[in-house]
C-alpha cells in the first residue's frame, strides 16, 4: 500500500514519535495495520519527514537508500520507543525494564553512522550532507529521555498516537485537533442526537 505522507501523519511533534505512530489503531486487533509493512514506505516516510521535521533536524535531509536493509533496525527503534514512552505516559515514569531494549535498538541505529551531531545550531549534524534515517531516528528517540520532554508526552484519546504537548499550559488533548478533535466532537454530537431521539420516541 502506498501512503500519502500528509501533515497529519507527523503530529507526534518529534521524528521518533511520528515513526511510532506509523502503526495505526495499534490496539485494535481487527483494524490495526502497519504503514511500514512495505519497506519502500520507510524511504518515502524519510523523504517526507525531511520536510515536516526540518526544524528538529536542523535542515539536514534524511536518507534511506536501502529501506529493506534497515527495516529491522527501524522497526526495533520504533517498537521499543513506543513501549517505553507509552508506559511513561500511562504510569508517569519510565520503566527501567524497557530501557535496555530501547538503548540497544538505538545503538544499532547509530552503529553504522559516520557523522557528528550536537554542535550548536546543528542538533543532527551538518545540514549540507544527508544523515542515515536509522541514525536520525535513534537520535530523535534518545532525545525523548529528557525530563522536560517526558513530562509533556501525551496519548491521543481518539487514535492512541503518542505526541509531545508543547502548548503553553500543557493542556493539548488531541494529536491533531483538525482530525481527531473534530472526530470526537462529531461522535459526541451524534450520540447526543441519538439519545435525544430515543427519549422522544419513548
Amino acid at each position: 500500500m502506498t501512503v500519502s505522507w500528509t501533515p497529519h501523519r507527523f503530529t507526534g511533534g518529534i521524528l521518533a514519535l511520528d515513526a511510532a505512530n506509523t502503526v495505526v489503531l495499534r490496539f485494535d486487533p481487527e483494524k490495526t495495520f502497519d504503514r511500514f509493512d512495505n519497506p519502500a514506505e520507510i524511504a518515502r516516510f524519510a523523504d517526507a519527514a525531511s520536510g515536516f521535521r526540518a526544524t528538529e533536524l536542523g535542515g539536514r535531509r534524511l536518507e534511506a537508500q536501502s529501506p529493506a536493509e534497515i527495516a529491522a533496525i527501524v522497526l526495533s527503534i520504533r517498537e521499543t520507543t513506543d513501549r517505553l514512552f507509552r508506559h511513561a505516559v500511562s504510569k508517569g515514569a519510565l520503566a527501567t525494564g524497557d530501557l535496555p531494549g530501547f538503548l540497544q535498538a538505538c545503538a544499532k541505529g547509530l552503529a553504522g553512522s559516520r557523522t557528528e551531531i550536537g554542535a550548536p545550531g546543528q542538533p543532527f549534524g551538518d545540514p549540507a550532507t544527508p544523515i542515515a534515517f536509522e541514525a536520525a531516528l535513534a537520535v530523535s528517540a534518545l532525545s525523548l529521555l529528557r525530563d522536560d520532554t517526558v513530562a509533556r508526552l501525551r496519548i491521543c484519546p481518539n487514535c492512541s498516537w503518542l505526541f509531545v504537548d508543547r502548548s503553553r499550559n500543557s493542556s493539548r488533548l488531541w494529536c491533531d485537533m483538525a482530525v481527531c478533535g473534530n472526530r470526537q466532537k462529531a461522535n459526541r454530537y451524534y450520540r447526543r442526537r441519538t439519545a435525544a431521539r430515543e427519549v422522544t420516541n419513548v
